[in-house]
């Protein structure tokens, strides 16, 4: 291996340099009885953010005209308070938020396909904390995601 080599593998990635060597990671959601494209694979993360900023957008917007004054940091924390509820009210009853329904995507329990309201309120517990979305399996999933055993799949 030349320098060139080494120095592409570390500015592509590991996975990148893996299956330079010949690994066969299979693509998202594979290990978890997903189809690779179309209805029912897993979300990609550009519809996941955009779908995230939407509802946060809301969220402000909400704090912002219903029942803070003007921005300021109680707008923020309003906001927080209401994407929670959004989030646990509607991933526990219809699976999507209003975000994830704009981008066609919804959540599913991988047992049994629907999102039960204690599986809903863990995983926007651990989303508004924020960290636990930062970190991603090979599939794509954020830690909440696993911890509360859903995956975000398109419609």
């Amino acid at each position: 291996m030349d320098n060139r080599q080494a120095i592409g593998s570390w500015l592509s990635g590991p996975r990148a340099a893996m299956e330079g060597a010949g690994a066969d990671f299979g693509y998202r959601g594979e290990q978890l009885g997903l189809p690779e494209e179309g209805p029912g694979s897993i979300a990609r993360p550009g519809r996941r953010l955009g779908a995230l900023a939407v509802d946060w957008g809301l969220c402000l917007l909400i704090a912002y005209g219903l029942i803070t004054d003007g921005y300021d940091q109680r707008t923020g924390n309003w906001a927080l308070l209401i994407f929670f509820a959004l989030g646990v009210l509607t991933l526990g009853t219809v699976g999507c938020t209003p975000g994830k329904r704009l981008f066609r995507l919804r959540v599913v329990a991988l047992e049994t396909g629907t999102v039960k309201p204690l599986r809903a309120l863990l995983r926007t517990v651990l989303l508004c904390l924020a960290i636990p979305a930062l970190i991603w399996d090979r599939d794509g999933r954020g830690l909440h995601d696993r911890l509360a055993r859903t995956v975000e799949v398109r419609i």
